[in-house]
C-alpha cells in the first residue's frame, strides 16, 4: 500500500511566471472549452439575448467570408464592420459564454483572458514586447475590463489602440465601476468614456436577463469543524489525492505577497483545497484579493473544504452594499459551488 500523500501548504508556494507562460494561459477557462453560439440558451423573455447572438454572428462574419471558398473570397471584400464589440450586461446572462463562443469562431492567433491577465502580461514582458507579441493577432477577448484602476485602464486602452490599428479585432465585457448605480445599467457608457478615443471603434451590445447568481447566493457554503476537516484531509492523503491545507489567515497573508497573475500556479496540480479557521473579512483589499484567488480556483474546478465561517459569508455587509457588490456576489456563488461540489451555470 502506498504511503499517504502529505498535505501541501499553499503558503509554501511563491511561484514565478514568465510572459510566455501568461500568454499560454490566455485561452477560455475549461468550462468554456466547447462554448458555442448553438449551446447558448437565450431566455425568450429577454429578446436582447438572442439579438446579442445575432450581433456576434455578424461580427464573426468577416472571418467566415475570408475563408477559402467563402462568399467574399473572389473579387469582393466583406462588409466593413467596427473592429470592436462590447457586451454590456449583469452577471448570469451569459456574457462570458458568448465571448468564448466568439473566440472559438476566430481563425489564426487569438487570445482570451481577464483584464488582470493582460496587465500582468505587460508587467512581465514590458509594454513594447507585449505589443510585438500580440501584433498580428486576429482576436483579443477581454473578460471583465476593469474600470476601477485609471492607470491600468489607460495602459490597456493604449495597447488596444495600437493593436486595432494593425487589424486586430477586440471583444470585451466589463465589471461595474465602484459606486456605479444600477449594477451594470451604466457600464456601457462608463466603458466608452474610459476608453475615450477608441469608443468609436466599438459596437455596444446590451444583454438583459435574470441574474442566476441572485438565486444561487440564497444557499450557503458548506463548513465543517476543525476535527472533521483534519480527518478529511488525512483521508484524502491516504487515497493519494493532492490536497492543500492552510489556515485562512495564513493564506490571506500569503496572497498579499503574490501577484494575482501567479495565483494560477499557486493552485497548480491540486485536487482539493482545505482551509481552517475561516472568518469574516473587513478589509476591502483582502476581500478583492480573495475574489481574484477564488476566480482562479473556480476556473480550475478545484473543490474547497473549510472550517469556521461558511465561505459564502466572508464578505461583510458593508462590502455587499458597496461598489464592488457584483464581484462579491459572483465570488459568493462560486464559493457555494466549490464547497458543495455543484457547479452552477456559467456567466
Amino acid at each position: 500500500m502506498s504511503p499517504a500523500r502529505p498535505a501541501i501548504r499553499l503558503t509554501d508556494r511563491s511561484p514565478s511566471i514568465t510572459g510566455a507562460e501568461i500568454a499560454a494561459e490566455l485561452v477560455p477557462p475549461p468550462q468554456f472549452e466547447h462554448a458555442s453560439f448553438e449551446s447558448y440558451r437565450p431566455d425568450p423573455n429577454y429578446p436582447s439575448q438572442l439579438e446579442a447572438v445575432d450581433a456576434l454572428h455578424e461580427f464573426a462574419g468577416v472571418w467566415r467570408a475570408q475563408r477559402p471558398g467563402g462568399f467574399f473570397s473572389r473579387n469582393r471584400k466583406p462588409k466593413a464592420a467596427l473592429p470592436g464589440i462590447y457586451l454590456d450586461g449583469g452577471f448570469g446572462v451569459g456574457k462570458t459564454h458568448l465571448l468564448a463562443a466568439l473566440w472559438h469562431q476566430a481563425p489564426g492567433r487569438k487570445y482570451f483572458g481577464t483584464f488582470i491577465e493582460y496587465t500582468a502580461l505587460v508587467g512581465a514582458l514590458g509594454y513594447a514586447p507585449t505589443v510585438k507579441l500580440l501584433t498580428g493577432t486576429q482576436l483579443i477577448c477581454i473578460d471583465e475590463f476593469e474600470l476601477d484602476d485609471p492607470g491600468d485602464t489607460m495602459l490597456m486602452t493604449r495597447l488596444l489602440g495600437e493593436l486595432m490599428a494593425t487589424g486586430t479585432q477586440v471583444a470585451a465585457t466589463s465589471n461595474t465601476p465602484p459606486n456605479a448605480l444600477g449594477e451594470g445599467r451604466f457600464a456601457a457608457s462608463d466603458f466608452l468614456r474610459e476608453i475615450q478615443a477608441l469608443s468609436a471603434q466599438f459596437r455596444t451590445i446590451r444583454i438583459d436577463g435574470l441574474d442566476y447568481r441572485r438565486r444561487d447566493v440564497e444557499g450557503s457554503a458548506v463548513s465543517v469543524d476543525d476535527a472533521a476537516l483534519d480527518r478529511m484531509v488525512a483521508g484524502m492523503g491516504e487515497k493519494g489525492e493532492r490536497v492543500s491545507h492552510d489556515s485562512f489567515d495564513e493564506l490571506m497573508t500569503h496572497l498579499a505577497t503574490v501577484h494575482p497573475s501567479k495565483y494560477v500556479k499557486v493552485i497548480d496540480s491540486l485536487d482539493v483545497i482545505a482551509l481552517s479557521g475561516v472568518h469574516e473579512l473587513h478589509d476591502q483589499t483582502d476581500a478583492l484579493r480573495l475574489v481574484a484567488f477564488i476566480d482562479r480556483v473556480y476556473d480550475a474546478e478545484i473543490p474547497i473544504i473549510a472550517s469556521g465561517f461558511p465561505l459564502s459569508e466572508v464578505f461583510d455587509e458593508t462590502m455587499l452594499a458597496g461598489g464592488y457588490r457584483k464581484k462579491y456576489l459572483r465570488a459568493t456563488s462560486r464559493l457555494i459551488a466549490l464547497t458543495t461540489g455543484e457547479l452552477p451555470p456559467h456567466d
